[in-house]
């Protein structure tokens, strides 16, 4: 029974996207900790926020983060660092799932503090 709990719990706090999921591992007045996964050839948003910074922990396959203009590759187990205030957004171009961990942290997370750019403001995060 706790197990079945467990999995409800996760569950509703799991959203699909078209782009992939995101899932909140863990949440306080200052952090929050998500679990993304992209899928292949897909990307999420140009976007920036005035009030938290990320960092991201590549788990499995392959990130191409672009911030402020730009461009990193990330593979298993390699990181960054996004700022506040800093345009950024990250991609698979590769052919299996990716998976990232997500920490934001700052005096705000709300979703009204993400700033999307004119490029991408047709698609759905």
């Amino acid at each position: 029974m706790e197990t079945v709990e467990t999995i409800e719990t996760i569950d509703t706090r799991t959203e699909t996207r078209y782009w992939g999921s995101v899932t909140i591992i863990d949440a306080g007045d200052r952090y929050k900790i998500n679990r993304i996964e992209l899928k292949p050839g897909h990307h999420i948003s140009t976007q920036m926020h005035y009030h938290r910074s990320e960092h991201w922990v590549v788990v499995s396959g392959t990130a191409k983060v672009i911030c402020d203009d730009k461009e990193t590759i990330l593979m298993q187990k390699q990181s960054t660092y996004v700022p506040m205030n800093t345009p950024h957004r990250v991609e698979n171009p590769g052919v299996i799932p990716l998976v990232m961990i997500e920490i934001q942290n700052g005096e705000y997370l709300g979703d009204d503090d993400i700033i999307r750019f004119p490029q991408d403001t047709h698609e759905e995060d």
